[in-house]
């Protein structure tokens, strides 16, 4: 079923600030004592669209061309979006969920105009995706649905759940390579969703509510992580049982999921405070510590240079890990409760939402 929604887009232009660089440290697997460091420049706030705001363009290096240079950028959006969600757009802008505010908000990151587009009454957007017919696909826990929205024109879809799906809560989306939408359902379940055909299917997740995080390999298997029951799970897409994988720690909180280049799987551990990984190859499991104490890791997110992305809302920091080196880079935010959900990119930038702040980061590199 499809629903279509009115359109209400409210266009605005918000401030943009600039810090370069960021704070790098090594850290082993069980570390013995925090990283040192600091940030090598504060926050220089210029007007969106100033032309000192520019990043000059580089060639991308190779891991033999020595370490990378970072750059961080933030954007103010309207106040109380509470944006989840953020993922590139196929425009070249940047999508976001408001989810207090019931928005799918763009921006520009040139000029830093942001558009928003009313989901519907009760909207609740929590996740977004880019799908590969270009448009935005959300993942709506106040409207029950997933909701399309087309770059540009911000025409709104809607799918409602159904059947068994009604009422689970739809979270995160990703999609496979034959284009289905697989997203996760958090009072437990994973649903399907065929955009050329509107069908939504779910199937019982084990252990029941607290499925959260997402993922396709590029051998195009399913895996998800549940927040509560702690397991990475791996869907069998023809007939949605689910095989548990348990990680080495327990009760660690698997919270995001995400596959590199080889098809391994990245984890952050919410309760743990941690970052994992899992090889399909040998079912071999590593784990390391987050530099410094009392960590909370949210989201992750692999570039495309095999970089791990994972925020830490205990540290309110974004962190690069480095796997061939097994060390992090630090981005820490410069307000305090920034609360970096979900982060997505393209090549040379990794984009996140600061939902405390009512702004999105970019760090390039």
């Amino acid at each position: 079923m499809r629903v279509r929604v009115p359109r209400l887009v409210i266009a605005t232009s918000l401030a943009a600030s600039l810090v370069a660089g960021g704070c790098g440290s090594s850290v082993p697997r069980q570390p013995t004592a925090p990283p040192t460091g600091t940030p090598s420049t504060g926050p220089l706030e210029t007007a969106a669209g100033d032309p000192s705001m520019a990043v000059p363009s580089t060639p991308r290096p190779s891991a033999s061309e020595g370490p990378l240079a970072f750059e961080v950028q933030t954007f103010r959006i309207p106040d109380g979006a509470d944006p989840h969600d953020v993922a590139p757009a196929s425009d070249g802008g940047v999508w976001y969920t408001g989810q207090r505010n019931g928005t799918l908000g763009w921006l520009d990151p040139e000029s830093g105009e942001v558009r928003e587009v009313a989901l519907g009454r009760g909207a609740a957007p929590h996740g977004v995706v880019s799908g590969p017919d270009g448009a935005a696909w959300v993942t709506d826990q106040g409207l029950d649905a997933i909701v399309r929205v087309t770059p540009g024109d911000f025409d709104v879809t809607t799918y409602p759940m159904i059947g068994a799906a009604r009422g689970l809560a739809p979270h995160t989306g990703a999609f496979d390579q034959d284009g289905i939408l697989w997203f996760t359902l958090q009072r437990g379940a994973i649903g399907r969703l065929d955009p050329a055909t509107g069908d939504i299917r779910s199937y019982p997740s084990p252990g029941g509510g607290g499925p959260y995080g997402i993922a396709v390999t590029p051998s195009n298997d399913v895996y998800f992580v549940s927040l509560s029951a702690s397991y990475l799970g791996r869907v069998d897409k023809a007939t949605g049982d689910v095989t548990v994988i348990e990680p080495p720690t327990p009760n660690s909180g698997t919270r995001r999921v995400w596959s590199d280049s080889r098809g391994r799987l990245w984890i952050s551990y919410w309760n743990a405070g941690m970052l994992a990984r899992y090889d399909p190859a040998d079912g071999s499991w590593r784990e390391w510590d987050l530099p410094g104490g009392r960590n909370q890791a949210y989201s992750v997110y692999v570039d495309e240079l095999d970089g791990v992305w994972v925020t830490d809302f205990g540290q309110n920091t974004i962190l690069r890990f480095d796997a061939a080196t097994e060390t992090f880079e630090s981005f820490p935010s410069d307000r305090s409760n920034a609360a970096v959900r979900q982060m997505l990119g393209r090549p040379g930038e990794a984009w996140g939402a600061e939902s405390g702040t009512d702004r999105l980061v970019v760090i390039r590199y």
